[in-house]
């Protein structure tokens, strides 16, 4: 199965060479499920041409806010809804939840409630489910077709279901601590608040549930790819 990856940012150069980027984490997150990798660089205005150049597709994070005036994002829309229509399964990841929700039909914007960093409990799919946080935009409201499927008090809207052709997550599964604690080392500093970075630096050796999430995504990804 081919999953066509849709690359809405770039990993820090310091991961990139260590690691690779963001398409590199999720197919290590994804490994031993035979899935082939197209990568996209849609935030350097690389576009797949139809839903049907993959088998399913995913919509990684990104620095970006869904709602800033870049001249990739009507066109990201635009091909979100030709997937959705298509039938073909769709998986976004932080930016990826927001932008999907954005294109059809929900809003987003910065929270005034602050931000979520580092190991965080979710409430998914009637269990506790633990991955690393980074951000502070949310989907406020979800579009009328979204499903609620994921919650915490900080941010109701973690993760949704569209008629079982779209998932979609707040927090990222494919952030290992040494992602997440290289990301609040260099890009946390003077950005999010002190306070929370320690919390967030403190909590690195605790275990999450990323791994059993993975295997959500990829079950997702064959159950609808079939």
């Amino acid at each position: 199965m081919k999953i066509g990856i849709l690359m809405t940012g770039h990993a820090l150069p310091d991961l990139q060479d260590r690691i690779g980027d963001y398409d590199a984490m999720f197919a290590q997150l994804l490994d031993g499920h035979g899935f082939s990798y197209q990568r996209y660089d849609v935030v350097d205005e690389d576009y797949p041409n139809s839903p049907h150049d993959a088998d399913g597709w995913l919509i990684t994070g990104s620095k970006h806010g869904v709602y800033e005036d870049h001249p990739w994002i009507a066109p990201l829309e635009g091909f979100i809804r030709d997937v959705y229509a298509a039938g073909q399964p769709m998986i976004g990841v932080c930016f990826g939840h927001q932008i999907i929700a954005q294109a059809l039909g929900g809003h987003v914007e910065k929270f005034d409630g602050g931000w979520a960093v580092g190991h965080t409990e979710y409430q998914i799919e009637g269990k506790t489910v633990k991955m690393h946080a980074w951000h502070q935009d949310q989907v406020i409201s979800p579009p009328a077709r979204a499903e609620v499927i994921g919650t915490t008090d900080f941010c109701a809207n973690a993760a949704l279901i569209y008629d079982n052709r779209i998932l979609t997550i707040q927090p990222h599964p494919e952030f290992t601590a040494d992602i997440i604690g290289t990301i609040i080392r260099q890009r946390g500093k003077g950005v999010v608040p002190d306070p929370l970075l320690k919390v967030a630096n403190d909590g690195l050796s605790l275990p999450t549930d990323s791994a059993a999430f993975g295997e959500r995504m990829a079950q997702f990804f064959k159950q609808k790819g079939a």
